[in-house]
This record gives structure tokens, sequence and C-alpha cells, in this order.
């Protein structure tokens, strides 16, 4: 016979753990993104989120299918994170600037987590509240749907391959991420013109930007193509 499901409260634990506190998803989830700033994406396992909690390492199980599931949660949390701290002032390129940066700040305040989430599809409901967001600017700013849906696409998809480009950077060791950014200063400035005129005339604009995250400028680039393509939108169309 097909094994009975419990009922999803039925599984919480409701007593305090050896370290007082009572579990919940919340919590454990919280617990994941310390764990993560602490050891990397490969110390997250059962076992050290167990001793984290003060709980058996099998209790995650009451509350995610195992650390896949946790980590769409995570990002689930991420996504909230920008949401919270951001609102629409009715101006549609004003809002999905200011909510383009926030999520990308919110992943970048925790690399570890944004290395591991940032590709991740987590179908929870703070990512699904940004999705709707993000469509409902574009949409009511006048696009057609099936151009909201492509700038939407691009819209996305900008803000977490550079939260996972830039949190990866955030993410080596400091001594590694200081040598790549002084490759700038001490390979590249010093190319002979005669080899490389162009990285030679530059090198010095180069060493002042590329430590830094193209994001702004990108987001900037995309949100000029939408208006470019909204000024050939007809009124009803």
């Amino acid at each position: 016979m097909p094994k009975k499901v419990v009922p999803e409260e039925a599984r919480r634990r409701r007593r305090p753990t050896r370290q007082g506190a009572v579990l919940s998803e919340a919590l454990i989830v919280q617990t994941a993104l310390r764990l993560l700033r602490e050891h990397g994406h490969g110390g997250l396992t059962a076992r050290r989120l167990g001793t984290a909690l003060g709980a058996d390492p099998s209790t995650l199980y009451r509350y995610f299918a195992g650390l896949d599931d946790l980590a769409r949660a995570i990002g689930n949390e991420l996504m909230g994170r920008a949401l919270d701290g951001w609102s629409a002032v009715g101006d549609w390129r004003a809002d999905l600037h200011s909510l383009g940066r926030a999520l990308h700040s919110s992943y970048l305040a925790h690399p570890q987590a944004a290395v591991l989430t940032a590709s991740r599809v987590s179908g929870r409901p703070r990512e699904i509240a940004v999705d709707e967001a993000i469509l409902g600017l574009l949409r009511g700013a006048g696009l057609p749907d099936a151009s909201a849906v492509r700038f939407y696409h691009a819209f996305i998809d900008l803000a977490l391959a550079f939260a996972a480009l830039d949190a990866g950077s955030l993410a080596l060791p400091a001594e590694a991420r200081s040598t790549d950014e002084h490759m700038w200063g001490s390979i590249y400035a010093r190319l002979p013109a005669a080899s490389h005129p162009n990285i030679a005339a530059t090198a010095d604009l180069l060493a002042a930007r590329m430590p830094h995250s193209a994001y702004p400028v990108v987001l900037e680039t995309l949100l000029d193509g939408i208006a470019a393509e909204l000024e050939t939108v007809r009124p009803g169309e």
C-alpha cells in the first residue's frame, strides 16, 4: 500500500532544540545562510546544519525534501529580501532600476549563497512576488505582453547573472581576489603600445573600472532598450 502522507504541520517539531529555539523553515534558512557565509557552499551539510541548530541532522527532512530544496528556499529568501527593501514610486524606469539594484545587492550581501542559488528557480512565494512586480512594471509601462515577457526575461537574468558573477569574486579568498584586481595595474598597464595599442591607450581607465561591477551600466543599457521600444508602441496596442 502507498505510504500515508503526513500533513505538513504534523511533521513540524514543536519542542525547543538543545539551544532553546523552536525550529521553523525560517530559522533553518537563516542558519543555512550563516553556515554558507562561514564555510562556503561546500560546507552546508545536514550534519553541520543539525549541529548549528542543536537538533538531529535528520530534522532537516521534516521541513525540506533535502539540501537542494533548502537551496531553493535560500534563493527565495534572497529574492524576498530585495522586495522587502523596495517600494515603487510610480515611474517604470526608476522602479525597475531600484528593484534591479535591490536584487543585485540582496545576493551580494550573501555571496556564498548567491553562488549556490542565483541560477535556481524556487517557485516559492517571495520569488513569485518579485516576478509579479517586474511584469507589472513592464506591462504597466505600456508594453504588450510578448515584449513585457521578453524584457522580464532579460531583466531578471541580467540581475541574477551579475549577482552570480560578482558574488563569485566576493566569495574568493581575499588574497586571490586582490591578485585578480591588481592584474589590471600590474600586467595590463605594462603591455607595450607597439603590440597592444588599444589596451595601452586605455590602461589607466581599465585599472580604475574593471575591479567594479558592470551591472549598473548594463542595467541602464537594458532600460534604454525598454524606453526605445515603448516609443514604438501605439496607444492601446
